[in-house]
């Protein structure tokens, strides 16, 4: 979060309003989108993730732009429930963004969303070109239909809070 920001991180998980969905990647981040009642989602774009890190004023700008709730961070994990390096990555980068933006997060089991994601696209006719270019927002959306559809399951957000320690999180199984 900026220094000089008096806005207070908001932790509790909101039940109602827009949510972006994001697949962070090490070349790329998807995002995707929700209506206010978090009945449709949609792909929105791809973001570069190489200086992420410096990308505070684009997140915060989106969630002024798209009035977004809360954001949904895809946490890989293996098919055994360990986490890896990249699971590690993927927490760093969801507790940054609570920070930065003063929005709340959850992360949530993302696997097998690029697998669902190449899937649908190769449904839609998508080529190798476009496919490589909407992947990371397909996926994002993969994400965010089955955080909804968990968190509507069990009547409450689904997967887990940014601060909570690694565990493997909550799938739409769990």
């Amino acid at each position: 979060m900026q220094p000089d920001s008096e806005e207070p991180i908001k932790t509790e998980f909101p039940s109602e309003g827009r949510l972006a969905g994001v697949d962070f990647g090490t070349v790329r981040i998807g995002i995707s989108i929700c209506d206010p009642d978090r009945i449709l989602a949609s792909p929105l774009e791809i973001h570069p993730a190489e200086n992420w890190r410096d990308d505070g004023d684009y997140f915060r700008e989106l969630v002024r732009l798209e009035k977004i709730s809360g954001f949904v961070v895809g946490l890989p994990i293996h098919c055994d429930g360990g986490e890896s390096q990249k699971s590690a990555e993927c927490r760093d980068f969801a507790k940054w963004l609570a920070e930065e933006t003063s929005t709340p997060v959850r992360l949530f089991d993302e696997r097998f969303t690029t697998a669902d994601a190449k899937r649908r696209m190769m449904a839609g006719g998508y080529t190798r070109g476009k496919e490589k270019k909407r992947l990371d927002a397909v996926a994002a959306l993969v994400l965010l239909e089955s955080f909804l559809e968990a968190s509507r399951y069990h009547q409450e957000p689904a997967g887990e809070d940014v601060h909570s320690n690694a565990g493997g999180g909550q799938s739409l199984d769990s």
